[in-house]
């Protein structure tokens, strides 16, 4: 008889235990989190930012969380401005687009700025110049599809002029600009997304007019873009790759209506991007910028330039190692990897470099060897440096061209300037077209 009186107790000492337990593995799964964010906190606050186009990416994402820093701030905005007054007539569509997307992020001294030196307009013409390239050169932006996103949700978002007929008729879903080399690209369907749904409130709310043929024309093209950045969600929960899924959360966020609850979980592809931020996923400045808003629900929607900046949140007010204090610098030694240029024919040559070295430091230490056959030219972009040629041949946007990186004939995910090289590894830049 004892025993079955003691069942009830043994019971709720099993209750407490395990409760306990899933007490102490919440607070553990927090601190890694919380330390996760303290890393890409890190990486935004002690980066040395090349160019505007790079500080006005991080710039937008601290504003957009709540972030006050302000010494960072005046730093980041002192820079964009600069940039934007030298570069304007320079900058892609969508360069200028996160620029001004940046400086106006919420109500703030820098918004005089856009509209004094009516950078608004600039990206109205260049817009109108995407699309006369695309009427002109069989469909194909200057840029691409991604910065055309840019473009309208700017424009959106600060209330510039453009054509709601000429959105539902670019941006389609089944337009050959959301693809690169056959494949589905999520970060482009994401952006669209993102625009396509302010457009839509913006329509709702009479802010610009539009029919409603239009209207159910823009309404159908979320729907659909929404179900192909499903259909590319991963078994660990990523949509598409790692550096495609923060804008993939953000398109997802604010499209709730377009799936069932049981297609996509938030938590689940949280934890996934919090794995890969504890692996070292995101070094590159904006990289770290471009996934932070997402971890903290916010979305570039969340931008508005008629409410004062968030306070700081309180679960990213916290301590942020010295500079100084971080990585220690790559071991000495030698690799040798073997490099090939692959255009009609295969040009190969085996290079030796330091340990720890990119990508880009084996082009260049090619073109030191034969600059006939592995010279190239390049440009920096927000992402790091950016292939523009390699034994003279261009890419073409016009001509869906472009210059592609391997490692053992697989395509990487990470850039010229960000790609560690390994020994015996066997790497390649490939003429190809998306």
């Amino acid at each position: 008889m004892r025993q079955v009186h003691q069942l009830p107790h043994l019971g709720l000492l099993l209750f407490f235990i395990i409760s306990s337990q899933r007490c102490k593995t919440s607070e553990v799964h927090e601190q890694n989190q919380l330390e996760d964010l303290k890393a890409l906190l890190n990486i935004l606050v002690h980066s040395h930012y090349t160019n505007g186009v790079q500080a006005a990416s991080a710039l937008l994402s601290l504003r957009l969380v709540g972030i006050q820093r302000q010494e960072l701030q005046q730093k980041l905005t002192q820079e964009v401005i600069e940039h934007a007054l030298n570069k304007v007539p320079d900058l892609s569509s969508g360069q200028l687009a996160w620029t001004i997307m940046a400086l106006g992020a919420c109500r703030n001294p820098d918004e005089k700025f856009i509209y004094d030196s009516h950078l608004v307009q600039h990206l109205e013409e260049k817009f109108k110049e995407e699309i006369r390239n695309m009427e002109t050169h069989n469909g194909n932006p200057l840029t691409n599809y991604y910065q055309l996103s840019q473009d309208v949700l700017a424009l959106c978002l600060f209330s510039g002029n453009y054509l709601t007929t000429e959105i539902a008729h670019f941006f389609s879903p089944e337009n050959k600009n959301y693809y690169f080399g056959g494949q589905f690209s999520v970060d482009t369907g994401a952006m669209a997304v993102l625009a396509l749904t302010c457009v839509k409130g913006s329509i709702t709310n009479h802010q610009v007019e539009a029919d409603q043929s239009v209207m159910q024309r823009i309404d159908s093209h979320i729907r659909i873009l929404v179900k192909k950045i499903l259909s590319e969600k991963k078994e660990n929960y990523l949509l598409g790759n790692i550096y495609s899924t923060g804008e993939a959360i953000q398109a997802l966020l604010v499209s709730a209506s377009y799936y069932k609850e049981s297609e996509w979980s938030y938590q689940r592809t949280l934890d996934a991007v919090h794995k890969e931020i504890s692996q070292g996923a995101f070094k590159i400045p904006v990289a770290a910028a471009q996934i932070l808003p997402a971890l903290m629900r916010k979305t570039y929607l969340d931008v508005n330039k008629d409410s004062p900046c968030p306070g700081s949140s309180s679960n990213l007010n916290v301590s942020i190692p010295e500079s100084g204090s971080v990585t220690p610098p790559p071991s000495s030694s030698l690799i040798t990897v073997h490099y090939s240029v692959k255009i009609n024919k295969t040009d190969s040559t085996n290079v030796t470099v330091q340990n720890g070295s990119v990508f880009l430091d084996v082009m260049e230490k090619a073109q030191g060897q034969n600059k006939t056959l592995y010279g190239f030219t390049m440009k920096e972009t927000s992402w790091g440096p950016y292939i523009t040629s390699v034994q003279g041949l261009k890419a073409n946007n016009n001509d869906r061209t472009y210059w592609e990186i391997l490692s053992g004939g697989i395509p990487l995910r990470q850039g010229v300037g960000s790609y560690v090289v390994h020994d015996g590894e066997y790497l390649e830049i490939r003429w190809s077209k998306y």
